[in-house]
């Protein structure tokens, strides 16, 4: 994955209302890492932590203690500080760059950019940006589907119906993420799917074609992006395999190192599967809530079992 400054700067300028200073050069530098630094400690001398390949950060504190230096002190501290390994230097504050900070920029063509937020707010946002475009990902089959809160991962061979099932939720009123091909990233706690801007919307239907869902069922039916909470596999029926009828058995599958719970559903004619789509997912969030209706029902059984034993052998 390559990032380039300018590639940044026109995704994100808007969002962290930033502008490039003038003469600025460089914008085809990239950014390797998703760490920043505010090189506080650095501009004093203390250049021990200071980490090569990352965006610096000059705020309210770094731009005052340059302007109580000498020219020529300020521009030898900015010397050890800013080299031709960091992508950009950022100013926060809308706050005006000092003419060494702009000079020394120029000549080792480090891009100076602006923003008019605070330091801390403004470093926040640009850690959850560069933290998302740099964390893990991985392409996988299925379609992403949010039902009641939960991301829905359904997955299965071709033509086993997924599309149809995702449409049958879609009517219910579930809103579509993607179709075919599902990007995961791995966020703070759980995985995050999304769908490439190709097959925006889209819904791919054998023998209609091709579908907007956002065009048909409206901007409420689709989203961007979304937790994956569970995934489910639909497989056609086998009449040689068993299948768990109480569900105790619990399946986990596992992407970027994160387990998610997984669920098989035989399907075969006569069977809803957005019905058993629907109440998995239900069923699913009673099991978080601490609810285990099998487990439930298995100790009920256990406790029965052994009531009838000791009545046994009492008689």
């Amino acid at each position: 994955m390559k990032l380039t400054v300018q590639e940044f700067y026109e995704t994100h300028a808007s969002q962290l209302d930033l502008e490039i200073t003038k003469g600025a050069k460089g914008m085809d530098r990239l950014i390797k890492v998703s760490h920043i630094q505010r090189p506080g400690l650095s501009l004093a001398g203390y250049a021990t932590r200071k980490k090569d390949h990352r965006i610096l950060v000059f705020g309210k504190v770094e731009l005052s203690y340059l302007k109580d230096l000498s020219q020529e002190a300020s521009l030898k501290r900015l010397k050890g500080v800013i080299t031709d390994s960091n992508p950009a230097v950022i100013v926060t504050r809308g706050l005006v760059p000092p003419r060494e900070l702009i000079q020394h920029c120029r000549e080792i063509e480090v891009p100076l950019l602006r923003t008019s937020l605070h330091s801390m707010p403004f470093i926040t946002k640009l850690m959850m940006i560069l933290s998302a475009f740099f964390s893990p990902k991985e392409s996988v089959h299925g379609t992403l589907i949010e039902a009641f809160g939960i991301g829905v991962l359904i997955q299965g061979d071709s033509c086993v119906g997924k599309s149809e099932a995702a449409l049958g939720l879609i009517e219910r009123g579930h809103r579509l993420i993607s179709d075919d091909v599902v990007i995961l990233k791995r966020g703070e706690e759980r995985l995050i799917g999304s769908g490439p801007s190709l097959n925006k919307h889209l819904l791919e239907l054998r023998g209609i074609g091709i579908v907007n869902i956002a065009h048909l069922y409206g901007a409420i039916s689709v989203r961007e992006e979304a937790p994956i909470d569970l995934v489910i596999h639909l497989e056609d029926w086998n009449q040689n395999r068993y299948y768990d009828r109480v569900g105790l058995e619990e399946r986990f599958v596992e992407y970027l190192g994160t387990r998610v719970p997984l669920y098989l559903h035989p399907v075969k004619p006569g069977r809803d599967i957005v019905l058993l789509i629907e109440t998995t997912i239900l069923n699913h969030r009673l099991k978080e809530m601490g609810h285990h209706s099998a487990k439930e029902f298995n100790q009920k059984l256990l406790e029965e079992i052994a009531r009838k034993k000791n009545i046994v052998r009492k008689s």
